[in-house]
């Protein structure tokens, strides 16, 4: 089966937006977290609670989380626990780090739109911004 031949509930309510205005479908989701010297770290979350949802792009009220948004936090928090826990194993003073995870989403690929549409978040980037004691 094609991508033209997939079918979901939201492509049809979707498709003449998307396809007249492909830049419409495309959205760069973000997740920060902070790490402090307890080597503990906070993920930023917008949407309290796990309630997964639809992104507004998609008709979602904004309310709850979209799997996208969840994953980026799980990446934040996976990099930050283990840059604390490094940071204490190998006795570097970590006052605190603050890491920021951000990717692109276009929505055509996960309603099958378009075949030339990768599904699924693309270029993940993962910034971390790190302040120590350190001497030389």
């Amino acid at each position: 089966m094609s991508a033209d031949d997939a079918t979901s509930p939201l492509h049809a309510t979707y498709d003449h937006r998307f396809q007249d205005h492909p830049e419409t479908a495309y959205v760069t989701l973000h997740a920060t977290g902070f790490v402090g010297s307890d080597g503990i770290c906070k993920v930023e979350s917008e949407k309290p609670g796990t309630e997964v949802g639809l992104h507004p792009i998609l008709g979602g009220d904004g309310k709850s989380a979209c799997a996208g948004d969840m994953l980026l936090e799980a990446l934040v928090g996976c990099a930050g626990v283990t840059l604390g826990q490094m940071a204490t194993a190998m006795e570097i003073d970590l006052r605190n780090a603050a890491i920021r995870a951000e990717g692109d989403l276009d929505v055509r690929g996960m309603l099958g739109m378009s075949e030339h549409v990768p599904v699924g978040l693309q270029n993940i980037c993962l910034c971390l911004s790190v302040s120590l004691s350190a001497t030389a």
